[in-house]
């Protein structure tokens, strides 16, 4: 998928747990691996707003394009 997450990195420079993480914005733990970990097909404008203001960040600090690798086509 070309939208790479990069939630662990935030999580990583603020010493911030997942589940610690998913208390403060609201969510399952599971959720919050789902769309952690790129299998999410979504997410909610005010799930990204509570993340970053957890974070203390903004959204490119958590979401970055990649070009898909096209070299088979």
């Amino acid at each position: 998928m070309p939208i790479a997450v990069d939630i662990d990195v935030m999580l990583a420079r603020r010493k911030m747990s997942v589940g610690e993480l998913a208390d403060l914005v609201g969510i399952t733990p599971a959720n919050l691996a789902v769309l952690k970990n790129g299998r999410a097909k979504a997410v909610r404008f005010a799930t990204l707003a509570a993340l970053c203001e957890v974070l203390k960040c903004q959204p490119g600090d958590l979401l970055r394009w990649e070009a898909e690798d096209t070299a088979g086509e």
